[in-house]
């Protein structure tokens, strides 16, 4: 079964308020298409949603045969990271969404069309909201930091991810050690397990950087998938997808491998394995092409370029922060005079 287009080109009419014709943009506080003019809101729930959830066969010994395609819109090109996004509706910046870099419009690079969706549920001023309170949290930060994150671009995006099924039998070979010392013993073992991997999220760009997927991988739901809709991407930028499903599985290798390693060890159940190789027979992949959306915050902090990750789904917020070497110094001298003070109590314990 081959996934249905998703429509290559984007109606303005499609996004006009049926009341006063106004331009309208996707607002996460009503969950629908909200008139900048008038706030009428347009729900874009259908009974058909549940087929966003529809996963797509693929066996590797056949050809790919799915077609890539070009929409009529031009992409915002970064000029800084590389990378392209794609507006809807009206462009609402001139900065790149994943570094803060200028965008420059360029023709549209030829992609995949898009199966689903998650909706923003997560409001940008919720998300400024969770990433100064993430921010006030932590241990060490500077003083100003908060005013630095008050202040931050904020900038809504669609990223694009795979979903992976697939059904793995493995046979493995490991070693394990017992005792230790002169009684340290390493013994082999091999063994064989079934594996059923199901929904594995796995960026579809490289420039989805670990922080930005982190921010998203832990609240991911299938049930919330909708069917790509035009009116939800409205106001935020959204980068295509550009892999081939022989591509997405290769890039996911590594976290798949990871993934199978653990597996073992807890097939195994015991102490110290190592040395672990494995042989995997696969079968039964099925797949998705997906966007999540993420708020990603953009602020700048002794000369250095930073940013705090908002999930929009849940509010799960992820970033990166400078240290205040004034309090660390302080904490540092704090824990050793906790622990001269517990030497000279032990000390005077163990006289006594």
């Amino acid at each position: 079964m081959s996934p249905a287009a998703a429509p290559p080109n984007v109606s303005q009419a499609a996004l006009q308020c049926p009341d006063c014709a106004g331009q309208c943009l996707y607002d996460p506080s009503h969950a629908g298409l909200t008139c900048q003019s008038c706030g009428h809101v347009q729900d874009l729930s259908h009974p058909d949603d549940h087929e966003a959830r529809i996963e797509y066969g693929y066996d590797p010994d056949v050809p790919e045969k799915e077609p890539a395609s070009r929409p009529s819109e031009l992409e915002h090109h970064c000029q800084t990271c590389g990378g392209s996004v794609l507006f809807t509706g009206q462009a609402l910046s001139e900065r790149c969404p994943y570094c803060n870099g200028p965008v420059v419009l360029s023709q549209a690079e030829n992609g995949y069309d898009t199966m689903a969706l998650i909706p923003f549920k997560v409001a940008d001023a919720i998300a400024q909201a969770n990433a100064q309170i993430w921010v006030e949290g932590r241990l060490a930060a500077p003083s100003n930091l908060p005013g630095h994150i008050k202040g931050a671009r904020v900038a809504g995006l669609y990223a694009p991810f795979w979903t992976f099924d697939s059904d793995e039998a493995v046979k493995y070979w490991a070693k394990y050690n017992t005792g230790s010392g002169d009684d340290r013993e390493t013994h082999s073992i091999s063994g064989k397990m079934t594996i059923e991997f199901d929904d594995l999220l796995v960026p579809a760009s490289e420039h989805v950087t670990p922080l930005i997927r982190d921010g998203i991988l832990h609240d991911f739901d299938p049930a919330q998938l909708r069917p790509y809709r035009a009116g939800y991407l409205s106001g935020f930028a959204a980068e295509r997808h550009h892999q081939s499903v022989s591509e997405g599985l290769s890039r996911n290798k590594s976290d798949k491998d990871l993934l199978v390693r653990n597996r073992i060890k807890r097939h195994i159940m015991r102490d110290r394995v190592h040395s672990i190789r494995y042989r995997t027979d696969t079968s039964g992949i099925h797949y998705r092409r997906v966007l999540l959306p993420v708020w990603v915050l953009h602020y700048d902090y002794g000369g250095k370029a930073r940013k705090v990750v908002v999930s929009g789904i849940d509010g799960r917020t992820f970033g990166e922060r400078p240290f205040s070497m004034m309090k660390l110094g302080a904490y540092a001298a704090a824990i050793s005079a906790a622990v001269i003070g517990f030497g000279l109590v032990w000390g005077a314990a163990g006289i006594l």
